[in-house]
């Protein structure tokens, strides 16, 4: 039997544990992680950005300057007012709570980010985050993927999530990119 999707209060317990319970803010994995995510992406600048899971906003606020307008959305509550205040001074930037897929803001984008969250989400989730991707995807933009490829006691491993997510969105979008790190994937596409 498959795991269903992880629920916010999951997400909220961890926090509620630890204001940072992934160290967002100080391992060196997730600064190179950050890195390469930013190396990744395609373009200089994108007009409308979405960044599901900004947790308490480390990338968000380095996605920012390359952003003319970022939504950043996070399924827990808990750690969304760090966030802000990570990110006060960057007036493009919007934080909000939001569960994924059922919670799609609205708006197209010509960047869509996923770091460290499509594992979280059972096969039914990934499938229909896929569509309403597909549907807020504006023409020729950006989709990555940064995803763990370790062992995990989530829904889904890292690679499963990655290449279901990427076979979902197919006929709209194509993979130009696929890097893999020691612990981690990146994957791009760009919309047809």
């Amino acid at each position: 039997m498959t795991k269903p999707s992880l629920p916010p209060d999951y997400f909220e317990a961890l926090y509620q544990a630890d204001p940072d319970p992934w160290r967002f803010a100080e391992s060196a994995y997730e600064r190179d992680k950050y890195r390469d995510t930013l190396e990744a992406l395609p373009r200089p600048r994108h007009a409308s950005a979405l960044e599901a899971g900004c947790s308490i906003g480390v990338l968000t606020a380095a996605l920012a300057p390359r952003c003319e307008a970022l939504l950043a959305v996070d399924a827990a509550a808990a750690p969304l007012e760090a966030a802000r205040t990570r990110c006060a001074g960057l007036p493009q930037v919007t934080i909000r709570q939001a569960v994924l897929p059922r919670d799609w803001p609205e708006g197209r984008f010509d960047l869509m980010l996923f770091s460290e969250v499509l594992y979280y989400l059972d096969a039914a989730d990934l499938d229909r985050l896929a569509t309403r991707v597909a549907e807020a995807l504006a023409p020729g933009g950006d989709i990555l993927l940064v995803h763990w490829t370790g062992e995990t006691d989530y829904p889904q491993t890292g690679d499963a999530a990655a290449e279901a997510f990427c076979a979902a969105l197919a006929p709209r979008a194509e993979v130009t990119l696929r890097q893999r790190r020691p612990r981690y994937r990146l994957d791009l596409l760009r919309g047809r």
